[in-house]
């Protein structure tokens, strides 16, 4: 009986997934799939689900990645991360790079507009309606900055009126 070669880095959709792990919890480390959308590739490319994603041959690999990539035709509407895109009006399962640049793009487009949710991306602040007094503070507290600042000054003005003393 001939052994399997184990593939300890497997890489899929640009990815490196861990080849110790079975194959829907490898492909949840993959931007844009999560454990539901992961199980139903798995079962969509007809491979076991409890099967190290290491052990899996070349065609094994090459038919998920293909499934992911025909994610939109196959997969039912709520299943896809990108319903009625803005530009095409089509559902897409966007992947890895794809779905970071989208929605960058998305955000900018907002920004361009000032629609509000734009507005409160380019102030730095809270999008979805948070509240903002209390932990989205950054920096320093304002008075304990303010406390230092006096003793700097009070210490500049003593040397500064010794100096003037002793000018005299």
């Amino acid at each position: 009986m001939k052994q399997k070669e184990f593939n300890y880095i497997v890489r899929i959709v640009n990815t490196d997934l861990d080849g110790s792990k079975q194959v829907p919890y490898a492909l949840t480390k993959i931007k844009g799939i999560n454990q539901r959308v992961a199980f139903f590739v798995v079962d969509k490319a007809n491979i076991n689900r409890n099967a190290k994603i290491g052990l899996l041959s070349e065609e094994d690999v090459s038919k998920l990645e293909s499934t992911i990539g025909s994610l939109h035709a196959t997969a039912p509407n709520w299943l896809v991360n990108r319903r009625k895109d803005r530009e095409t009006g089509e559902n897409k399962h966007l992947v890895g790079n794809d779905l970071d640049l989208s929605k960058r793009e998305d955000i900018n487009l907002e920004r361009k507009i000032h629609a509000y949710k734009g507005v409160r991306h380019e102030l730095g602040l809270r999008v979805r309606g948070q509240k903002t007094k209390a932990h989205p503070r950054k920096g320093l507290v304002v008075g304990v900055v303010r406390a230092k600042l006096v003793r700097k000054e009070q210490k500049r003005g003593k040397t500064r009126e010794g100096e003037k003393k002793q000018s005299r």
